[in-house]
């Protein structure tokens, strides 16, 4: 029963997302990404440029209420804590407005990240503007750059994996593979694949 009602609830979010506007049609593959410099949940403002080291940033735009960003929190985590050591530290950021969802405010962002241990930064996009450039349009909806001298370059967008509902019964996992290519020099066998989530939450 359990099981039915996380799933009637997911299907849900789904079919209304799929009715949201799109406000943008955003970022394509080997576009340069634009900077940012966004509230942490620590506190401290974060960009892009803060990571100097890294080879790439995983860029997903998440929130707390969506059930399938929660259903993807712990795979978020793992691609954090594998691929950060790689060079490609996880970015996530929460574009919803928080009028309309009071569970995504910048409050109950904290107490989330506290919760999960997020070992990445947790970001607000208050005003929605990087969202809107990007082109996010679900939670969770991912963005792979890759650093080109003091460029970040988009070489993938879309799914995590090809399951929100069952992390066991994944067959693809899209995102590692575009990262593993990257990694080995090799040009990304999928570059794009559909985003699965709710709706980004947009300010009226």
């Amino acid at each position: 029963m359990k099981t039915l009602l996380i799933s009637l609830t997911i299907l849900s979010a789904f079919v209304w997302s799929s009715f949201a506007p799109a406000t943008t049609s955003g970022y394509s593959i080997n576009d340069e990404a634009r900077d940012f410099k966004l509230k942490n949940v620590d506190g401290n403002f974060v960009s892009l440029a803060d990571y100097k080291d890294a080879k790439g940033i995983i860029v997903v735009f998440t929130c707390n209420h969506c059930p399938f960003s929660v259903a993807y929190e712990d795979r978020i985590i793992a691609l954090h804590k594998t691929y950060a050591a790689k060079g490609f530290p996880v970015v996530a950021i929460n574009p919803n407005d928080p009028i309309s969802y009071p569970s995504d405010s910048y409050e109950n962002m904290q107490i989330r990240a506290k919760e999960k241990k997020f070992p990445f930064a947790y970001l607000i996009d208050e005003t929605q503007d990087i969202a809107k450039t990007y082109g996010a349009l679900k939670t969770p909806h991912v963005f792979i750059l890759r650093k080109s001298g003091s460029k970040y370059i988009v070489s993938y967008i879309g799914a995590i994996d090809d399951n929100s509902d069952d992390e066991d019964a994944v067959k693809t996992k899209y995102a590692e593979n575009a990262l593993n290519d990257i990694l080995a020099g090799r040009e990304i066998g999928q570059a794009t694949t559909k985003a699965i989530g709710c709706g980004v939450k947009w300010k009226k």
